[in-house]
């Protein structure tokens, strides 16, 4: 567990927080996951007072455990990133993904709610089904197709029936420089010389895992309610995800493109993951970068490690 000591004001990448003062630290939850630990970094540097929790603190699943961690930290406001992220492993395990994502949350949530905290729990485009022709917004109806996306979807209703200060942020195609990600297989299979196939017919944005921590963190702090979508600013296929990911590191991506339909995997996916953040940016004020900045900015920390 980290604590991080006494609160200032400083200026963030999408804007400036107003000076507050605070008894009580902000509770990150999944905090060494590739989500937290940016998350932890941006409090880090921001000044924000925090306590960094995951399993080893703490599990999700077990009810008495959550009540007790956050009786004793008494938390002004949670960010939740602990979730099981694992879609196609997903189907094999139904129980014990929703014992994380849908229990797990209200385990929270519940606990949160008799603090008096607030919370910002992260969901997932996996909620909707991918038959939309346009980007989702917050308001459309929710199907999900997989295990993943209904214990999620299932989570955000346990998160809204438990505690009323809640923020959900819903995000999609989640990648970053601290665990396993797509770019980074794409970087590891170039380096090795193994031939590259990607599809090419599902959309979404692309996020960097740095550049939604900073609008989890706003969230928090301004106390925003109810239910939003951060992603990357624009959209792109998965094929030309990758191809952007192996450009920024100056080599050539010749990448094949394929459909779904040439890639099977144990769990369906949504074919368009295109999130809306008109309601964020209205909100908030603020968006996230395009989502080629994110590439060049994981690129380079890639490279450089």
């Amino acid at each position: 567990m980290r604590y991080c000591g006494p609160l200032f004001s400083c200026e963030g990448r999408l804007g400036a927080i107003n000076p507050v003062s605070y008894s009580s630290p902000i509770l990150v939850t999944g905090a060494r996951g590739m989500l937290g630990t940016d998350l932890c970094e941006v409090l880090i540097g921001r000044g924000l007072p925090f306590i960094a929790a995951d399993i080893e603190e703490f599990d999700l699943a077990d009810p008495a455990a959550v009540s007790r961690f956050v009786e004793q930290h008494q938390p002004q406001a949670v960010i939740n990133c602990a979730a099981h992220t694992a879609v196609d492993q997903a189907e094999l395990e139904p129980e014990i993904v929703f014992g994380v994502n849908r229990d797990g949350a209200r385990n929270l949530a519940e606990a949160v709610r008799s603090t008096g905290g607030d919370l910002v729990h992260v969901s997932t485009d996996y909620v909707f089904d991918g038959t939309k022709a346009g980007p989702y917004a917050e308001e459309d109806q929710t199907n999900p197709l997989g295990v993943y996306g209904k214990s999620k979807l299932a989570g955000e209703e346990a998160v809204r029936g438990a505690c009323p200060s809640h923020c959900i942020i819903r995000t999609a195609w989640l990648y970053g420089i601290h665990g396993k990600s797509f770019p980074r297989t794409m970087l590891e299979l170039k380096q090795a010389g193994r031939p590259m196939r990607v599809v090419s017919d599902q959309i979404g944005s692309p996020t960097y895992t740095s550049h939604l921590a900073v609008i989890l963190v706003e969230a928090a702090e301004r106390r925003i309610r109810g239910t939003y979508h951060a992603v990357g600013s624009g959209q792109c296929s998965w094929h030309e995800f990758a191809c952007e990911v192996i450009s920024a590191a100056g080599m050539v991506p010749d990448i094949e493109p394929v459909t779904t339909a040439d890639f099977p995997r144990p769990a369906p996916r949504p074919a368009n993951s295109v999130l809306s953040t008109k309601k964020l940016e209205s909100t908030l004020g603020a968006k996230l970068p395009r989502w080629q900045e994110g590439v060049k900015e994981f690129v380079r920390r890639w490279m450089a490690r």
